[in-house]
């Protein structure tokens, strides 16, 4: 049809040009042709426009009404047709929220409708405009928006409206009731202990959770984090939770958890003597940082610091808080150093803390990944300086004892010429994580980057987010007094076992990567779960 409409309008303007070059012009002929080409002209935007002609001149704009589309049905073409998209309100009704009821008004709550704009065909994107989007354009990426983004409008202000403890006592009780979760396809469930109370407790730290970073404190020790080297889990977070908008705040009423920004890596290069084995000075000057923040906020008093946390990876970390009684035994603290045995590490209430060596700042996940079965010939590795008292032991029984073995003090320089420390890692089916002057080690970690099974060798040790996470699905745990059957231990592992924890390893690497720009389980998002998970547990919920 369009066609024949466009063949039509070329031979009346080609007979038109030909008697006007001739002289020969009949007016009222011409009158005629140009009324047929404006007849031609109307036909064809009646097949061309997006809406009738009666939209556009003849009738006034109409509303219409979106009880289809609150029952979950699309609105049909003719009622779109009907009103222009930026005429539409959408005025959604939702019912009146119960606390006792809040599950089942979550299950039950319309959907919002889409905006009648989103059903109007886009226009495609010119090639110049394309050219200029540029990929890491947060504006121009089409992410998923956050779960809490998809709760119900009226449902989302009144969790906000919740004074900060009440808001703590709905999370617990909704945790304590959680359905079951039957399929994720974020969440590999054996790598937990429970993943539909793992699920459920995300969804409402996103939902709910605010925290207050205090601004007070100098550089370098506050707001400056380090961010290379072992210790670069306290920095790595320091920096995400300061640059990140959707779980801080800056009104403290509104605030479930209160973060202390200092670094003890910084700490111990400001204020420690070398060689004086003091760390009396560190514990002073943090003790007298909190007695500060308490004279001068009501937010530390109120819980006696039960709400505060910190997030600690040098060795020393525990022992910076010795000195403040209060600090030591209320605060949330976050550490990489997880032993039991001291006294200091409370579990259930503190966090184990990932300790992760990053080389590169701006390339975090630089060389993550690993061979296949395959080709790991190698049955164990481990290759480390000798600090503490696991590692001599260690070599004592195994350094050059077995092929299949490969144990070294510092790798040898005619060993790492032909295959370097993380090729070794890449081709080794089990790598020996054994503790060093404290209970952690950076191998752990670095074990699940490269896709080697980790043998984790400290006593007394918490595992990284063990209140979530099933280590015994991953990794093999062996007490210190079992180093000499460490090879009996590995083979009577059956192969089949084996390969299931490889694959497992696999899935749960990403929950341990530092991304720049924080997404969804990382290990930024799981050692803050980790810190909101342990304060739920200190809430008391009464029965009324």
């Amino acid at each position: 049809m369009k066609k024949s409409l466009w063949r039509i309008a070329a031979f009346l303007m080609k007979e038109l040009i030909y008697r006007c070059e001739r002289n020969r012009v009949d007016w009222r002929k011409l009158s005629l042709f140009g009324a047929m080409l404006t007849v031609a002209g109307v036909v064809f935007q009646m097949f061309t426009l997006p809406y009738s002609l009666n939209m556009w001149f003849l009738l006034p704009p109409a509303t219409v009404s979106l009880s289809g589309s609150m029952n979950g049905t699309i609105p049909s073409s003719e009622a779109r047709s009907e009103a222009r998209a930026e005429q539409f309100q959408l005025v959604p009704t939702v019912p009146i929220v119960s606390v006792n009821s809040s599950l089942k008004l979550i299950q039950s709550m319309p959907v919002e409708p889409k905006k009648v704009t989103d059903l109007v065909k886009r226009k495609p994107i010119s090639r110049r405009r394309k050219k200029n989007i540029k990929p890491d354009d947060k504006s121009n990426i089409l992410s998923p928006p956050p779960p809490h983004k998809t709760v119900p409008s009226r449902f989302q202000r009144y969790i906000w409206s919740l004074p900060p403890n009440e808001a703590l006592v709905y999370a617990k009780k909704e945790i304590e009731h959680t359905p079951v979760v039957v399929d994720d396809p974020d969440l590999f469930a054996p790598l937990f202990q429970n993943v539909s109370v793992f699920r459920r407790s995300y969804e409402l730290m996103e939902m709910i959770l605010k925290v207050f970073i205090y601004p007070d404190g100098a550089r370098p020790i506050f707001h400056q984090p380090h961010l290379k080297g072992i210790y670069a889990s306290e920095g790595w977070f320091m920096r995400l939770m300061e640059g990140n908008r959707q779980f801080t705040t800056r009104d403290p009423e509104k605030a479930h958890l209160f973060y202390l920004p200092y670094s003890a890596r910084q700490l111990e290069m400001a204020l420690y003597v070398p060689r004086s084995h003091n760390m009396k000075p560190l514990s002073i000057f943090l003790r007298d940082y909190v007695n500060m923040i308490a004279a001068k906020y009501p937010f530390w008093n109120r819980t006696h610091g039960a709400d505060h946390f910190l997030v600690a990876c040098h060795d020393w970390g525990p022992y910076t808080v010795t000195e403040h009684e209060e600090l030591s035994k209320n605060t949330i603290k976050a550490l990489c150093n997880a032993d039991l045995s001291e006294g200091i590490f409370v579990a259930g209430k503190d966090v184990s803390l990932p300790e992760t060596t990053i080389r590169t700042p701006r390339k975090p996940l630089r060389n993550v990944g690993g061979n296949r079965v395959s080709q790991r010939p190698f049955l164990a590795f481990f290759a480390g300086n000798m600090h503490g008292r696991v590692r001599p032991t260690l070599l004592k029984y195994w350094r050059d004892k077995d092929e299949d073995m490969k144990i070294y003090g510092p790798l040898p320089v005619r060993v790492s010429r032909k295959m370097s420390y993380v090729q070794h890692m890449k081709s080794s089916k089990y790598c020996i994580c054994p503790m060093g002057y404290e209970v952690n080690s950076p191998r752990i970690v670095e074990a699940i980057y490269y896709e080697c099974v980790p043998v984790i060798i400290a006593d007394n040790f918490v595992l990284p987010f063990s209140e979530v996470l099933d280590w015994s699905s991953f990794s093999v745990v062996v007490t210190e007094k079992d180093i000499p059957k460490l090879k009996e231990i590995l083979m009577a592992i059956p192969m089949r076992r084996y390969l299931k924890m490889q694959i497992n390893v696999k899935m749960v690497q990403k929950h341990f990567l530092w991304n720049p720009r924080p997404i969804r389980y990382d290990l930024f998002h799981m050692i803050l779960h980790s810190i909101w998970f342990n304060r739920l547990k200190q809430i008391q919920v009464t029965n009324s």
